[in-house]
């Protein structure tokens, strides 16, 4: 029996995320398990460093499928995205057809196998024994043009070459659509989706996350860690720190050996976790202070 026919309820798509340390709420084990029963494309909004790459991620691992990225960008069109030719090989075939004194016709020129695949319509594939998980990494980032590349994927699982004609995934892919909504996606690509914001975790749900993924921090560590990130939050920062920072921090401190936060070593990798300079210039020195201030007052 396939894995994803024993995720028969939103409680075993939670629990299996959670064996591979992955903390969903229940919200978001929801979204994944109608995306999985359904097979619509899941779109997933929230802050950078909420752990939406990583839905993907852990997908491909619970499904034993291979995961092909499109990391988005500006500029980014049909030939980076979809398909182009091998020009390389076709020129080739020209050659040595007029070494033999032929000349091949177009049709022959533009088949499938002078076709490069690249991620969508790799994700067409129905090579692969398990249907791939596609994931479209920061969609808002690619130009508003680009997006209809993407509503016939998403609508259909199939991509339209003009000399070919178009090709159909039998087995559609598990997409994963992500956003850091540096600006509004269209509505028709939206439609298409199922939708889930992933807020900030909760000190509790934080304090569990270090524990999974870091789990050699010491626990006080791990609780102030999580504690501290919680204040920074709450501060008029140009960048809040995201989950990925808790986790690189705590990562950081455990290979420094501490087994709890003080004002030095604070001063020391706050740059691990804030990444502009203006916010290191607001927090270091008295606002780290009284961070830790508050945090000890509370145990």
């Amino acid at each position: 029996m396939s894995t994803l026919a024993l995720l028969r309820s939103i409680d075993d798509v939670q629990q299996a995320l959670r064996e591979r340390r992955y903390l969903a709420s229940r919200g978001l084990a929801t979204s994944v398990y109608l995306a999985l029963k359904l097979r619509r494309p899941l779109f997933l909004e929230g802050e950078a460093g909420v752990g939406k790459t990583e839905v993907a991620k852990v997908l491909a691992s619970l499904l034993g499928a291979e995961l092909i990225r499109l990391q988005c960008y500006e500029g980014l069109d049909v030939h980076q995205a979809v398909y182009e030719w091998n020009y390389s090989r076709q020129m080739i075939h020209i050659r040595v057809a007029e070494s033999r004194g032929e000349r091949p016709a177009e049709k022959e020129l533009f088949g499938p196998e002078f076709l490069l695949h690249r991620p969508l319509l790799r994700a067409l594939d129905d090579s692969c024994p398990t249907p791939p998980v596609l994931l479209v990494d920061e969609v808002d980032r690619s130009d508003e043009e680009f997006e209809a590349f993407l509503l016939e994927i998403l609508s259909d699982y199939q991509v339209t070459v003009p000399e070919i004609g178009t090709i159909r995934a039998a087995r559609p892919p598990v997409v994963v659509v992500t956003s850091n909504r540096t600006r509004e996606v269209h509505d028709a690509l939206k439609r298409r989706c199922l939708y889930h914001w992933i807020e900030y975790p909760s000190f509790e749900d934080e304090l569990a996350i270090v524990l999974a993924r870091v789990p050699e921090a010491p626990e006080r560590l791990a609780r102030e860690v999580a504690g501290f990130v919680q204040e920074l939050r709450r501060a008029e920062l140009y960048k809040l720190p995201g989950i990925a920072e808790t986790l690189d921090w705590t990562a950081a401190l455990v290979a420094l050996d501490r087994q709890a936060l003080d004002p030095g070593v604070v001063q020391d990798t706050l740059g691990v976790v804030l990444k502009y300079q203006d916010d290191l210039a607001k927090v270091r020195g008295t606002a780290a202070n009284a961070i830790l201030d508050r945090l000890a007052a509370r145990t």
